[in-house]
């Protein structure tokens, strides 16, 4: 599938420059074995297997499965894995052009970042907005942090309008578009990445039924979020 490998390459990434400050350490921690040998044998391998831990962990987290899209029309697919905190109604000016329907997620550091097409479509819209980076736990840190909010113009259902907001948190300080305005997506195709914890907001005409629940843990490309019946 498109988009297919990219949260891997940016983990890889990650390790690389991970093993670079490891290898600085290890350097400064040579230079100090004429003042402690102890530190100097001990250290090392302390450093090793937080190098380690942390490479495993990086490796979990940009983990990447293929989106198992259901089958149906007018269906609105949740764009990431994450728990269901918030549903209601909101203004959104930028693309929805007013009053619309709002389901929130939030994203643990043990959830994968990797969000998906809700709808088959066309990027209509694509804005960076710069913030803070508050806590995503809370739903505020929707309106104040660093934020991209992604619009589509569906084709099925055809001619409705439905926005992602990714959402940066207090550890997910970047958010990586895979997709740019003028865009054809299918639904279910990666359209980005959020590095460590963050949060997703859908936008949707008022128009669509909801067919989730505050708590439900949603999987990205897979559970439906609403339909229009």
């Amino acid at each position: 599938m498109k988009h297919s490998g990219k949260a891997r390459k940016a983990a890889f990434k990650l390790i690389f420059l991970s093993l670079i400050a490891a290898v600085v350490l290890w350097g400064l921690i040579a230079l100090a074995a004429v003042i402690s040998v102890v530190s100097a044998v001990a250290l090392p391998l302390i450093l090793a297997v937080v190098w380690l831990v942390f490479t495993v962990f990086t490796l979990y987290f940009f983990r990447d499965p293929e989106a198992r899209v259901p089958a149906g029309a007018g269906l609105v697919l949740s764009p990431g894995h994450g728990k269901i905190d918030a549903i209601g109604t909101c203004v959104e000016p930028l693309f929805m052009g007013g009053e619309c329907q709002r389901i929130s997620m939030f994203l643990s550091v043990v959830d994968i970042h990797v969000q998906n097409a809700p709808v088959s479509g066309k990027i209509a819209f694509l804005k960076h907005t710069i913030g803070q980076f508050l806590n995503a736990l809370k739903t505020e840190s929707a309106t104040h942090n660093e934020n991209v909010l992604i619009g589509f113009e569906s084709s099925e259902p055809a001619g409705k309008k439905i926005a992602v907001r990714l959402i940066a948190g207090v550890l997910a300080r970047r958010i990586v578009p895979f997709v740019q305005a003028g865009d054809e997506v299918k639904i279910g195709e990666r359209i980005s990445l959020i590095q460590f914890g963050s949060r997703a907001d859908v936008y949707l005409p008022a128009e669509f039924k909801i067919k989730v629940k505050l708590g439900d843990h949603v999987v990205g490309g897979n559970s439906i979020l609403a339909a229009l019946e």
